[in-house]
């Protein structure tokens, strides 16, 4: 059976000072990200994973618009989210992401949130297969297994 983020969280999300190869974008909580109880809303924290992946892309020097322009795609097939702390309006959040799988047609990535500085929020896992214009499978593109090379690591370190 495949190792998750989740056989070991503690692992998983170490220290940002731990993980060199670890791409890190900030995201600062919106009014609109949270609810009545001034917690974010659950669900909004996969669209924070997305903005996060298509940042990561952009620092790869490979945007998603790239890959559609040559009629490739890379959709969800599976997520998985584990909480550990509410975020609150106005906390500044560091996004953690790392590819953990990146072969064949399969493209995997972890993530963690955590408050700047602070305790971990959400540890996350999308799965991802690669796709051309009809939504058939293909192979991920050489190219971008070679710019993801540095990054990947597994899931459970």
């Amino acid at each position: 059976m495949t190792k998750t983020a989740f056989d070991s969280p503690a692992r998983a999300c170490l220290p940002c000072a731990m993980q060199p190869d670890v791409f890190r974008h900030p995201y600062r909580v919106t009014y609109a990200d949270c609810t009545t109880g001034n917690h974010v809303y659950y669900a909004r924290y996969l669209d924070f994973l997305e903005a996060a992946r298509n940042e990561f892309f952009r620092t790869l020097g490979c945007p998603f618009l790239e890959w559609q322009d040559q009629g490739i795609a890379f959709p969800v097939i599976e997520c998985r989210l584990r909480y550990r702390s509410p975020a609150r309006y106005d906390d500044l959040l560091s996004l953690e992401i790392w590819p953990t799988r990146a072969e064949g047609i399969r493209l995997d990535f972890a993530y963690c949130i955590r408050k700047s500085a602070g305790p971990l929020i959400l540890e996350a896992e999308t799965l991802h297969v690669c796709t051309g214009s009809h939504e058939k499978p293909k192979r991920l593109p050489g190219e971008l297994c070679n710019r993801l090379q540095p990054f990947l690591r597994s899931a459970a370190r």
